[in-house]
């Protein structure tokens, strides 16, 4: 049966499957992997152009691991989760310093690098290296959860453990890449999460879940919670050149090591920060709120336009006055970005 399967799957993808995207062009691990970090809990069509620009810029894990921290930030700024990114860099330093800017030629070696686990890791050994390995990213979880119509959330262990064996036992012995390939594409482009067209569907005949009439209902989905809401401040302190004050966040929590403005309580915190800079504020604008919303909360953003007059001096490391018509190439959260673009005609 599971070589029925695979022949099913790899008969589709040689006649319908994807065969054209960037990183499937000069295929390397490298540009595999930075692939992969990018579309998790990201779609192509988003991917594309930021992949694009990342690879004309850092075009190879030397690259990526002599460029600075800001230069990646900058380079991943609207792709969200952070995190991805440092690590992506963290992962090329020791790639380089490591093994001797090789990627470890086995899933076991791979997941030991920051940022890729198990599913990434098999990603890259079935398409760039031609070994076989299993993967369960988004869209193989839902079809096979779809084609074995299994129960429970995929986030569950026993549930995650049980589509890994079907993985492994579908995985076939030859064309790995393919199949790799074509199990993503056949997720992406066939079952998809909320309009399946199941007839074109080259395993329609063996999948439960059409069988049971309610493909959608497969993989469930995590029991919701109500995401609580938090509020802040944030002002953009302007100075009479028109540039915006920011400070760089610690790399570990929110927005880690990337540029903000300060993000405060109340006005009585801001008062204590003008007043502990030595500056003074001139006019304060009450700009339109802002929601941002992460995977675990609601943020609320209050924004101040607050024209200041600093006090002499250059800005301290982990400072910044940021140039609206001349941009440094900072990495930004894109909150940040939204609310730097709404002022740049209020500050010129």
């Amino acid at each position: 049966m599971s070589d029925e399967f695979s022949r099913a799957v790899l008969a589709w993808y040689d006649q319908f499957g994807r065969k054209d995207l960037p990183w499937q062009q000069d295929m390397t691990p490298y540009r595999v992997w930075v692939s992969e970090i990018m579309l998790q809990q990201t779609q192509v069509a988003t991917v594309i152009p930021y992949y694009q620009r990342f690879m004309q810029v850092l075009p190879d894990v030397q690259a990526l691991a002599a460029a600075e921290a800001d230069e990646v930030l900058h380079l991943w700024t609207g792709l969200g989760y952070y995190s991805r990114a440092r690590n992506l860099h963290k992962t090329a330093q020791r790639v380089v310093s490591e093994h001797g800017g090789e990627f470890p030629p086995s899933v076991e070696g791979l997941v030991e690098l920051p940022g890729i686990g198990r599913s990434t890791a098999g990603a890259i050994a079935s398409l760039s290296m031609n070994l076989r390995a299993p993967i369960l990213d988004g869209n193989v979880k839902r079809v096979l959860a779809r084609y074995h119509a299994v129960e429970g959330w995929p986030g569950e262990k026993a549930v995650q453990d049980r589509l890994w064996q079907v993985a492994e036992r579908y995985t076939p012995q030859q064309r790995f890449g393919h199949y790799t390939q074509a199990m993503m594409d056949l997720g992406a482009t066939l079952c998809t999460r909320s309009k399946p067209s199941c007839l074109l569907c080259p395993v329609q005949a063996g999948c439960e879940a059409r069988r049971l009439g309610q493909p959608t209902v497969y993989p469930h989905s995590k029991p919701r919670k109500a995401l609580p809401v938090r509020q802040c401040l944030m002002p953009l302190l302007v100075n009479q050149d028109g540039d915006i004050w920011l400070q760089r966040r610690p790399d570990s929590g929110l927005w880690g090591g990337l540029w903000c403005p300060p993000q405060l309580e109340d006005q009585a915190e801001l008062d204590a920060l003008l007043a502990g800079l030595g500056w003074q504020a001139q006019q304060q604008q009450t700009l339109e709120p802002l929601r941002h919303t992460f995977s675990h909360f609601h943020l609320d953003i209050q924004p101040l336009l607050v024209r200041v007059l600093p006090s002499p001096g250059v800005a301290e490391a982990g400072q910044v006055w940021y140039n609206l018509r001349q941009p440094t190439r900072l990495g930004l959260a894109a909150p940040v970005s939204k609310l730097l673009k709404r002022v740049e005609q209020l500050v010129a």
